[in-house]
């Protein structure tokens, strides 16, 4: 169950910092606010797998998937480049995600 939570803590991540970059600097406030909101259910969600899951997992799982998501919205949504360095990049981290997963017991 620490799994799942923790993935729902890492797609609030991504929530969170697409509606940072919707804000424009704080300076749009339904942007901001959904921002605020989910950094604190980020946070909470991930302060909760911890209980259960080793600190290096959790960590590096939450930030990675806010770091790809944040990615494929950014690619998706916003029209940011896409070249191959940054996939390949993306694609490593996503490596790195499952080996940490899979070699962690719990």
């Amino acid at each position: 169950m620490a799994w799942v939570v923790l993935v729902f803590a890492g797609i609030c991540e991504v929530v969170w910092a697409t509606a940072m970059k919707q804000s424009q600097g704080f300076a749009r406030l339904w942007p901001s606010i959904v921002t605020i909101v989910g950094m604190f259910v980020s946070f909470g969600l991930l302060s909760w797998s911890m209980r259960v899951l080793p600190l290096g997992a959790a960590y590096m799982v939450w930030t990675g998937i806010g770091a790809v998501g944040a990615f494929i919205v950014g690619v998706v949504l916003l029209g940011e480049s896409a070249s191959p360095a940054r996939v390949a990049a993306a694609v490593l981290i996503v490596g790195g995600i499952v080996l940490m997963k899979v070699s962690t017991p719990s």
